[in-house]
């Protein structure tokens, strides 16, 4: 009889393991720190200590692309938005390949290119005009050098959206919808690949709604065209995209997340602080394992990419900018975010003890 059961209990396991991987956890990787840990430790870090399974990169750091080699985690690469114009002719984009992807691939398991990162929030005329253009050639161009399994896309800030509330009147700024965002989406959807939103919940804290944004119990906010409910901003910010893209036709693209989080300092702002940050990320890694969706989207997933894997103490700009990290340069983590294997959390002074312990100090 135990043999029976635990032969029947396999195709369970299989499928909750299935259901694990499938709602898997991405990590965004800056390096703007002087005093960040080498490539290959990181790549150590991720496999053996969380479960994070995929990393974003805003270059194509040969370096980081070498240490993943062969770790089973996804790395997706950034062309910067000064290569766009290039990217545009077919010899150069082949060329560009060649250079960075072709010797690292399929070693190290490169799921995306992104063309530039926010061009319409961030990009002159130049690079708008140019980002599907260089989005379709770099397509054309892996495939000339033979890589097939390799998708394009770029990720957006959210002012590509003109309105926003409530989610199904969602729309994206009318110039970007006709001229950029229409054209992107077709190709998207020839490609089968998601448009990448980077949705931050924090940027809409105005003290409060500060429950709505933290996943925790709220009002909510009642959508009078739907008749749908939300519990959440994330909900409601991704719902807000999906209409915008149903409304020109494409609400069947997918969407992947390609930033989120939450800042753990900052400076005359009380929106920050360890409670909140940790708040946000915890709750949203539970919220996506579920795989319940949104109101308008049920049911689906979404690849999801937190921002970001360390503070960074050489990023400009206020206070914040520089402790949106998960952890701090030597894997300790500012909080617990619940991406640590088997639930595992230890305070600085453990991971100290640990540390000394190991090395023999």
């Amino acid at each position: 009889m135990a043999t029976t059961s635990a032969f029947l209990l396999l195709p369970l396991l299989l499928l909750l393991h299935l259901a694990i991987a499938a709602h898997g956890i991405g990590i965004n990787y800056g390096t703007l720190g002087d005093n960040l840990p080498p490539p290959a430790a990181v790549a150590n870090f991720l496999k053996t200590k969380t479960t994070i399974d995929r990393v974003k990169i805003y270059d194509v750091n040969p370096d980081i692309l070498r240490a993943f080699a062969g770790s089973g985690i996804s790395v997706t690469v950034t062309a910067p938005n000064g290569d766009i114009a290039a990217l545009t002719k077919i010899d150069s984009a082949r060329q560009w390949v060649a250079t960075h992807i072709k010797p690292f691939h399929p070693q190290t398991k490169i799921n995306y290119i992104l063309v530039g990162s926010e061009v319409l929030h961030w990009g002159d005329t130049n690079m708008i005009r140019g980002l599907v253009p260089a989005m379709r050639t770099l397509h054309s161009a892996l495939l000339a050098e033979g890589i097939t399994d390799i998708k394009v896309t770029t990720a957006h800030s959210l002012a590509i959206m003109r309105s926003s509330i409530p989610p199904s009147m969602g729309r994206f700024r009318p110039g970007y919808a006709k001229h950029v965002l229409g054209p992107m989406l077709k190709f998207l959807r020839e490609t089968r690949t998601p448009l990448m939103v980077n949705p931050y919940p924090y940027f809409g804290y105005n003290g409060k709604n500060v429950n709505f944004l933290l996943f925790r119990p709220n009002r909510g906010l009642y959508d009078r065209y739907t008749k749908r409910s939300y519990t959440n901003q994330f909900d409601a910010l991704m719902d807000a995209v999906h209409s915008a893209m149903n409304a020109l036709g494409y609400g069947d693209v997918d969407i992947a997340v390609g930033e989120t989080g939450w800042p753990s300092v900052c400076d005359g702002w009380d929106a920050c602080s360890v409670a909140n940050a940790q708040s946000f990320n915890r709750e949203l890694v539970k919220h996506l394992a579920t795989g319940k969706g949104t109101p308008l989207m049920p049911n689906r997933s979404f690849e999801t990419y937190i921002f970001a894997l360390f503070n960074e103490n050489q990023k400009p700009g206020p206070i914040a900018e520089r402790n949106w990290g998960l952890f701090q340069p030597d894997f300790t983590p500012v909080y617990d975010s619940g991406i640590l294997r088997n639930g595992q959390f230890f305070s600085p002074r453990w991971s100290t003890i640990h540390n000394s312990r190991c090395t023999g100090l």
